[in-house]
């Protein structure tokens, strides 16, 4: 015979599990979700081919912004902060990143474009964000970006800002 508080117990276990398996399912299908709808701004890390034609009609303003991540000791910041381009157009820009940690460390910077709609028409050419980036203790390193709009982008678009987010990788790539 089974009591009330064993039913219980076992409808509640299988509760537990049934939630760690959507919790554990949760960020897959969340990168699903935005790349079908090209929510959240991410970007494909994946050189693009040059643009075939350039919108000389239109300018689209572009921002950029460099974030460190908590222990992260780097000073990492873009060398322009903001620049006005025709879509099509290819440009360089440079950020700059100095190791201010005691030891060598690896960084990886994870991009994300605003407003996020506008993620897939951001295409990067070359990009220091498709590699781990090492940096010995006390060092600078200027990191290239080539990058243009793509002239399908939305006409109601005129702004896009560009985040860095840059992560300190050095254990997992020493495990």
């Amino acid at each position: 015979m089974v009591t009330k508080s064993t039913r219980s117990a076992r409808r509640l276990f299988v509760l537990a599990v049934a939630m760690f398996g959507f919790a554990f399912a949760l960020v897959p299908l969340y990168d699903v979700f935005c790349e079908v709808t090209g929510i959240n701004g991410k970007t494909d890390n994946q050189a693009a081919a040059s643009s075939v034609g350039i919108d000389t009609e239109r300018v689209v303003t572009v921002e950029f912004v460099a974030y460190t991540s908590p222990g992260m000791r780097w000073t990492f910041e873009p060398q322009i902060n903001r620049i006005q381009v025709h879509p099509g157009e290819t440009h360089t820009i440079h950020y700059l990143a100095t190791n201010n940690a005691r030891y060598d460390t690896i960084g990886q910077a994870v991009p994300s474009v605003s407003p996020g709609l506008a993620a897939q028409y951001f295409n990067k050419i070359e990009c220091f964000c498709f590699n781990r980036q090492p940096l010995p203790r006390g060092e600078d390193a200027s990191l290239p970006l080539i990058f243009y709009v793509d002239p399908e982008l939305p006409d109601d678009i005129n702004h896009l800002t560009l985040a860095y987010t840059l992560f300190d990788v050095t254990a997992s790539v020493e495990e």
